[in-house]
């Protein structure tokens, strides 16, 4: 609480103490004791509103050899608090740009991005060379504990209420690469949140915040007028009105050029975008022009310049007979896709006038600018647009763009805090502007796809992570929020909320409501009190409920009581709130002893995702004459709203995973299934934008095998060959604790097995150390240990070799419990055979030909692996028309045996090699070039041709197939 704000609650509390001092009677004292707790309400909580002001003068030249703004800003403090102010808190937002430990950069990267965080120096930038005077006197800063983007000025007179003062300071900036917002892309230059600006100080006290890239801005409004300077090739684009127009600019350089007589003609157009190379420039004092610019009552200004723009210009008669200026500023390449800029830029004006309040400023410009996002980017009378694809796109973005004057511009809210205001409100109207403006044209013929996808993403996506529990509430600061969320909450969900408002209203009324809200509220800071207290007295209707679902999860619309079952092709996610859908669709599959398999996948997968879920793929297969396939069914628990998880589930799968070819020529199937139970426990997160999980998975294979049984009928000397089948259990319990960051991910996995006569513990870690360049180092570390529960006999060891730690990634008969697709699991000669997995030691040199391998063993083993990319510069693939990814591995290990007295192989073996991954990594294939000796002596011995071929292994993990590799999408 302000100091002048304490000292008025002190002063009201002693005089209540006084009064119950005094010998007044009951009454009198109760009468008063009430009065006086009314005025010092009123004192404390209902002030007449007030505002700050800051009127600017800002001179700048712009350097585009250095990228760098050379600046001096005058500015005029005015403090219409109530409040003494002995500090002003400055936004510096350049320094968000300087190094990685900014709010900016660590922002990014739990959003998924390294571009900012790999950045070299000449790309970042900053803000220096500060020199804060305040009425002509030196005064001192202190840094922001946290944000170096912020600065507190000390002020050298305490400025008390009513009060102005004069603050100068010259300031240079460079330019960053436009990562977020501003910046520049090469001479391309977007001017934005470029100078030192006062935070805002309203009755809720201070408000220093850093720059982010998701979470927009609270500025002071004010008077300014500002000063460019620049070369006289670039046109410019920027707030406010122009104050020396751009004709007679050109005419003054073209003869001032003139007097000069420069060794070449100089093109007439001064201004023109593409000047020679061998052009000899005249004088430095006459290549550059300055362009003033005045706008009273914004709180920001931007400015834009480029030597290849395009200028359409026209002008707009608003319905109060006012005459403003309609600009569009775009690149050449894009011309045509701009032609009907203009339209769109008069249509969202007239429509905002009519559905809010009229325009207030002469001029509105929109300029195509790339930057570190698509869409585009508001500001006070002109909006930036990231270069689009479409026409359709373009009038979209320059509706919501342009619309954003209203809401953010002249209804200047804090939009950190409250984005909804701004981003929500704006969204409803850009509905409303789509359904004035729907278009003539007729439908595209309707694709297999787009029968199936509804036209509002949207409200599936919104209905899915409320669902999941995963939703926020809307009035959530931008800063809170998932990425998905922000999108989804301040934008859709709110525009939602206001079209649910107007339902409840009427649109009259609503028009009525927001008409009052923009007279009373331009050119000010409304909160959502403001304009809940507006919308209650214009309508005469209590809105405690309504304004009440700004705080609160989950959907705004009621859920269908009952939704029927339709069958569909493959997926449908149109009127899910209607209907349950269940998909089909043909599927194949391919194993060497099923062969070709055909059949169907039966599903009810959806979004939103289903409590009950279940898929099924029955295949017929060709080479086993049978019917084969896997299925899964689970029901889903959310018992807390902080990510907790609890899924019971239960699997199934039947392949052939052997043959065997009689004496007779018969060729035996030899097959296995499985049934397995599960329980997954995720456990609640930190907060909704951690990036961390943990999970606890218990299971149990139950598991069928078709085995090999030779007798011998000794009465009748034959041989009998018989198939039985064998039972055997295994039950598994891991907890895993990951964290999914784009930056330097982790996961730690600890798994224990436990079956007839064994228990098998083992530890994976796993460490991605990302390159600046792309790529990075993949580090995994392994631990494992063997138990015999019982006495280890031979017999044991024999029945539990297949669950022996292995140094070399286990073959499919090694995988003992089915769960990595082989293509031929139990293979020893051809491709098949050269197929493994990354389990336990993950080697990729084989040695599987004998029956002892090497590295294989019943007590304990540790390895570590890496993986690293190869620069492109170096990568010997990176002249093939196709992409392929090349990789380097390198592998150590020891194990148990290798520590015993006479050991045939040394303490630590290892090999390295290249590995090329395809599919996202989901395919592998590696190529081991050097080993130790032990496997070199193997190799002479048990491989004698083509032993650079047979020595390539490869593995397929389909088990890594999710959503997030490949999109991206790390959004619940």
């Amino acid at each position: 609480m302000p100091l002048e704000r304490q000292f008025r609650a002190k002063a009201a509390a002693y005089l209540i103490f006084a009064i119950f001092e005094t010998k007044t009677t009951n009454l009198k004292r109760l009468f008063i004791l009430l009065m006086v707790i009314c005025s010092a309400e009123t004192a404390i909580c209902q002030q007449p509103y007030w505002q700050q002001q800051v009127n600017y003068t800002i001179e700048v030249k712009l350097n585009d050899t250095e990228h760098s703004l050379d600046g001096f800003a005058k500015m005029t403090y005015v403090n219409n608090s109530p409040d003494t102010l002995r500090f002003i808190w400055f936004h510096l937002w350049p320094n968000a740009f300087k190094n990685d430990r900014t709010a900016f950069s660590d922002q990014l990267l739990e959003n998924g991005r390294t571009d900012f965080y790999f950045s070299n120096n000449e790309q970042r930038g900053y803000i220096n060379q500060l020199d804060f005077k305040v009425n002509n006197v030196t005064a001192a800063t202190e840094d922001h504990p946290q944000h170096q983007d912020i600065v507190k000025l000390i002020l050298p007179q305490p400025l008390a209420p009513g009060s102005s003062t004069g603050i100068t300071t010259p300031f240079r900036v460079k330019l960053p690469h436009n990562f977020s917002r501003g910046g520049h892309v090469g001479q391309a230059y977007q001017a934005t949140q470029w100078y030192p600006k006062p935070a805002v100080y309203d009755h809720k006290g201070w408000h220093p915040m850093p720059y982010l890239d998701q979470g927009e801005f609270y500025s002071e409004f004010g008077n300014y007028e500002v000063s460019i300077t620049l070369p006289y090739n670039y046109t410019i684009a920027a707030t406010g009105e122009l104050q020396n127009p751009q004709e007679k600019l050109t005419n003054l350089v073209v003869k001032k050029v003139a007097e000069e007589k420069p060794a070449k003609k100089v093109q007439k157009n001064m201004l023109a975008p593409k000047p020679k190379k061998e052009e000899i420039f005249p004088p430095s004092d006459i290549r550059t022009l300055t362009y003033t610019f005045k706008q009273n009552n914004v709180h920001d200004f931007a400015w834009f310049a480029d030597k290849r723009f395009l200028e359409k210009k026209d002008t707009l008669q608003l319905p109060s007979g006012r005459i403003i200026q309609v600009a569009a500023y775009y690149l050449p390449s894009k011309n045509d896709l701009w032609q009907k800029s203009i339209s769109y830029i008069k249509k969202t004006i007239l429509t905002r006038s009519r559905w809010l309040g009229e325009y207030p400023y002469n001029t509105v410009s929109v300029v195509e600018a790339k930057m570190g996002f698509s869409g585009g980017m508001e500001y006070p009378t002109i909006t930036s647009i990231s270069p689009v694809s479409d026409e359709e796109e373009l009038g979209s973005v320059i509706e919501h763009e342009v619309g954003h004057n209203w809401n953010y511009g002249i209804l200047a809210s804090n939009e950190r805090r409250h984005a909804w205001m701004d981003e929500g409100i704006n969204t409803f109207y850009d509905n409303r502007y789509d359904e004035a403006n729907k278009s003539a044209l007729a439908k595209t013929k309707e694709t297999f796809f787009t029968k199936r996808v509804p036209d509002n993403m949207e409200d599936v996506l919104l209905r899915t992570i409320a669902g999941l529990k995963a939703d926020q509430p809307v009035d959530t600061p931008s800063d809170e929020f998932t990425l998905i969320n922000y999108a989804l909450m301040s934008y859709y969900k709110a525009g939602q909320w206001m079209k649910k408002l107007e339902q409840e209203l009427g649109t009259e009324m609503l028009d009525s409501c927001m008409h009052e809200f923009y007279r009373r509220w331009q050119f000010k800071h409304p909160y959502p009190e403001d304009l809940k207290q507006v919308f209650e007295t214009v309508s005469g209707k209590n809105l405690d409920e309504h304004f009440a679902l700004l705080h609160k999860k989950g959907s705004l619309e009621k859920q269908k009581a009952k939704k029927d079952i339709r069958l569909t092709g493959l997926f449908n996610l149109k009127e899910t709130d209607k209907h349950h859908y269940i998909g089909i669709a043909p599927i194949g599959g391919y194993n060497f002893y099923d062969k070709v398999m055909l059949g169907a996948v039966i599903h009810n997968y959806s979004l939103p995702v289903n409590s009950f879920h279940f898929a099924a793929l029955p295949m017929y297969a060709t080479g086993s004459k049978q019917l084969v396939g896997l299925a899964r069914m689970g029901y889903t628990w959310l018992p807390g709203s902080k990510g907790q998880k609890v899924e019971l589930s239960v699997s199934g799968a039947s392949f052939t995973g052997d043959d065997f070819v009689d004496s007779t020529g018969t060729r035996n199937k030899l097959g296995f299934s499985k049934i397995v139970p599960a329980l997954r426990i995720d456990f609640a997160k930190k907060s909704p934008r951690s990036t961390i999980s943990r999970y606890l998975l218990l299971k149990t294979f139950l598991i069928n095998e078709t085995g090999l049984r030779f007798t011998r009928d000794t009465a009748r000397q034959i041989d009998i060959i018989t198939y039985p089948v064998k039972s055997r259990y295994v039950n598994q319990l891991q907890l895993v604790v990951e964290n999914n960051r784009v930056l330097y991910p982790w996961r730690g996995a600890l798994q224990v097995d436990q079956g007839d006569g064994f228990v098998r513990a083992a530890f994976t870690g796993n460490y991605f150390f990302n390159y600046a360049k792309g790529g990075g180092l993949d580090l995994r570390v392994f631990a494992g240990k063997f138990i015999y529960t019982g006495d280890k006999t031979f017999s044991k060891q024999f029945a539990t070799d297949i669950y022996h730690l292995n140094m070399t990634g286990p073959k499919g008969n090694e995988d003992y419990t089915y769960s990595n697709y082989f293509t031929g699991r139990n293979e020893f000669e051809g491709y098949s055979s050269q197929q493994i997995m990354m389990r336990d030691g993950a080697f990729k040199v084989r040695t599987d030909l004998l029956s002892s391998k090497i590295g294989k063993t019943d007590d304990w083993l540790a390895a570590a692996n890496f993986v690293t990319t190869i620069p492109k510069a170096i990568n010997p693939l990176e002249i093939l028309p196709v992409k392929i990814p090349l990789k380097f591995f390198v592998d150590i290990g020891t194990y148990a045996e290798a520590w015993k007295k006479n050991a045939n192989t040394g303490r630590f073996i290892y090999d390295a090699g290249l590995q090329v991954s395809l599919v996202r990594d989901i395919i592998n294939i590696y190529f081991p070039l050097f080993y130790s000796k032990v496997y070199k002596d193997y190799f002479l011995s048990t491989i004698t041709e083509k032993r650079f071929l047979k020595n390539i292994a490869f593995s397929i993990d389909l088990q890594k197939i999710s959503l997030k590799k490949f999109t991206g999408i790390n959004a619940f």
